[in-house]
């Protein structure tokens, strides 16, 4: 195991290594076109060339401002006197802005070229940027006039290795912040390597000798009935110290996160900080102002503009502010006394409950004496603490879920300790970090339920968790049908007597159900559309198998018979592995397409032993079918949720689709228990071993995932 691990954490290093010894690509030549405008809206299949184009020599990729949410296949070729110079393929799923194709031409500069691109079947418009003032870029196929020229980017590697560029991208990473200095590049370097430092101890300590097996006494104690509140203060001191170590790993994790995204280049974040902001101010929650002129408030418009977060967002050849300059100007705005109420609207999450809101107005009213970016990391910082309550929670699922194996546990609770996705929302401003940690708790609970019985603290504490749960996000709905499954099928294991325990179930139902009602009725609701928003992604009657169908397909392979809701596009794989794989940014920041392919190789290792272990326990499994029954509800409800809205704002309102992958956040419990059983079904000698490369495989994962971010802003 001591083996596996420095061997794990070597060939880690060493890829770590080999990489920032390559080159990172650097623009060669562009055709000198702005982006001014719209030249065109197409739909795939297509193709379309601009002629008068100059390639250069040593091209390895090519570079177009093409604008999509799920782009089709795109073909690039470049071709002179009707003959093929170069070509490349991009893969449907990409996003964003701009699209970066691989292609390979060595020879000599070539004028008077046509470059063409062919789109592939599409589910949606696709936006061409450029200059409309120059109407040059004819058609293929059967369009004459595209309203334009638009933008070519030529790509080849770059003359310096990453190494080399370590301190000037040190010294990027500290712009854009307040304080601002090189030392933010390495108060992150000390971060991680703290984190790593403790998830290899943390490791070797459990899946050692001491962790193989759980201590009899500790078991009895640990099974012993929690139905009264002393029972549950008993059980909150038994938790074992991995677990909070688990959780100071997430939070270690999600700060350097937080140092590492830029300001405002997370999903929704000038969103979710102004809704902190109209709390703050005008002492009264978000709200859409009659007529069309509202926006933020002028302070944070300010810091939006200097920090160029409208540019650089969804379009990945754009990175953060780079010199001194733009850095005494962001100062000097942020120091005038600028207004710091808006006008009311929060942007797409006014609608949305204000717990989490009210808990970030703490860091906000701390650091009010600061800058607007000093509250903006203060707020940052505390959500970390999400981090660490997620990990802490599916580290506490797991113990209940898979008793048997002591290091297990702590196998489930470092890989969502380490998960980068969980720190990249966690180490912003944004309630998905929260829902992750609620979420995490009630799987813990609920799995607690069934392994011991629904006492009434127990019970309390499910209606609780689901009360916060509704006052966090309006995504945590998805989970209500699950949650109230739980609590009837969990009842029949109650701790007294059955007529007790029958009135126990109907208690607790009427508890949850009237903890729904207040969170649907009072207070954050009545002022918004949100219950519309919520009654809004059920399926009518009219449209129940459209929507079913397109929910379907936004998760899994279409069925025969099915109308084709994505067309040219694999959702499972392209939309959803992938994404999960790495997918950072306003989702504009992508791996090469060649990563996720590699992806699938460590993948496929991980499932083969979590088969195994399906198989081997299939008995267990058999045994704990009504439990699973209710995993099973509490997923299937959220993804309902997700595809249900997903398709309103979709289909009928002619908007993007909620495929980002951090909608999957609150399945993370579900996750680390899968990792734990699949370390288990690798057998007693070889799963700790097992469970060593797990941990190092997503530690792995966290590392390149933020160098994924550092390329994509600060090279």
């Amino acid at each position: 195991m001591r083996l596996a691990l420095a061997a794990g954490l070597a060939l880690l290093l060493g890829a770590v290594a080999l990489v920032l010894s390559g080159s990172p690509a650097r623009v060669l030549a562009t055709n000198a076109v702005p982006l001014d405008g719209q030249v065109a809206m197409l739909h795939g299949p297509q193709t379309v060339c601009q002629p008068e184009l100059e390639l250069p020599h040593d091209v390895t990729a090519v570079r177009l401002t093409l604008e999509s949410a799920i782009g089709p296949r795109v073909l690039v070729t470049a071709s002179s006197a009707q003959r093929v110079l170069a070509s490349g393929t991009r893969g449907s799923g990409w996003t964003g802005a701009d699209v970066t194709v691989p292609v390979r031409y060595g020879a000599a500069t070539v004028p008077h070229t046509t470059l063409c691109v062919t789109l592939g079947e599409g589910r949606e418009p696709i936006l061409m940027l450029g200059d409309t003032s120059s109407p040059r870029f004819a058609a293929v196929a059967g369009i004459e006039n595209l309203g334009g020229r638009v933008r070519v980017e030529y790509l080849t590697a770059g003359a310096s290795s990453g190494w080399s560029l370590a301190l000037p991208v040190a010294r990027r990473l500290g712009l854009g912040r307040a304080p601002a200095g090189t030392w933010v590049g390495g108060l992150i370097l000390a971060l991680m390597l703290a984190v790593a430092t403790l998830a290899s101890r943390l490791a070797l300590r459990e899946l050692g000798p001491a962790g193989a097996k759980t201590p009899r006494r500790a078991v009895a104690a640990d099974n012993a009935p929690t139905g009264r509140l002393g029972g549950c203060v008993r059980v909150w001191r038994r938790v074992p110290s991995a677990a909070w170590l688990c959780a100071a790993i997430a939070c270690l994790n999600a700060a350097a996160w937080s140092l590492l995204s830029p300001p405002f280049q997370v999903p929704d974040e000038p969103a979710h900080f102004a809704y902190v902001q109209q709390l703050v101010q005008a002492h009264r929650l978000p709200y859409t102002p009659a007529g069309a002129t509202y926006g933020y408030s002028i302070e944070e418009q300010t810091a939006l503009a200097d920090l160029r977060q409208g540019k650089v967002q969804f379009m990945p050849s754009e990175g953060t502010i780079d010199t001194t300059a733009q850095q005494r100007k962001l100062e000097h705005d942020l120091a005038q006394p600028l207004p710091r109420q808006g006008s009311g609207y929060a942007g797409t999450a006014t609608s949305e409950p204000p717990l989490y809101y009210a808990l970030e107005a703490i860091p906000y009213v701390l650091g009010s004496s600061g800058s607007l970016l000093d509250r903006l990391e203060l707020m940052r910082l505390f959500s970390c603490a999400f981090a660490g309550l997620t990990a802490l929670f599916a580290f506490m699922f797991v113990r209940e879920a898979l008793p048997g194996v002591r290091w297990a546990w702590t196998v489930g609770g470092l890989s969502v300790a380490l998960t980068p996705l969980l720190a990249f929302m966690s180490g912003a401003v944004n309630p998905d970090g929260m829902l992750a940690a609620v979420s995490a708790a009630l799987f813990y609970l609920l799995a607690r339920a069934f392994r011991r019985g629904l006492g009434m603290a127990l019970a309390g504490a499910i209606c609780a968790v689901t009360l916060v749960g509704v006052f966090t996000k309006l995504n945590f709905f998805g989970l209500v049908p699950g949650i109230l499954l739980g609590l009837l099928l969990s009842a029949r294991r109650a701790p007294d007597g059955s007529r007790r325990a029958v009135r126990r179930v109907a208690a607790t139902l009427a508890l949850s159900a009237g903890a729904i009602v207040l969170a649907t009725a009072v207070g954050p609701l009545s002022h918004t559309a949100s219950a519309n928003l919520i009654s809004g992604t059920l399926p009518s009657a009219a449209s129940a198998g459209n929507e079913l169908s397109y929910a379907w397909q936004f998760f899994l392979p279409r069925l025969p018979g099915m109308a084709n809701y994505f067309p040219g596009v694999a959702t499972t794989r392209q939309l959803w592995f992938d994404g999960l794989v790495g997918l950072y940014g306003f989702a504009d920041t992508e791996f090469p397409n060649w990563a996720y392919e590699v992806a699938l190789i460590p993948a496929a290792l991980v499932a083969l032993p979590w088969l195994r272990a399906l198989v081997a326990g299939r008995a267990a499994l058999r045994r704990r079918a009504l439990e699973l029954v209710v995993y099973v509800a509490l997923g299937a409800g959220l993804l309902a949720l997700v595809g249900f809205s997903s398709y309103t704002a979709d289909v009928i309102a002619k908007a993007n689709a909620f495929w980002e992958p951090r909608y999957l956040l609150p399945l993370l419990a579900l996750f680390a228990a899968a990792l734990a059983l699949a370390a288990r079904g690798a057998g007693r000698r070889l799963g700790p071993i097992v469970g060593v490369a797990i941990v190092v495989l997503v530690l792995g994962h966290d590392v390149f995932s933020q160098l994924l971010v550092v390329s994509r802003y600060y090279n």
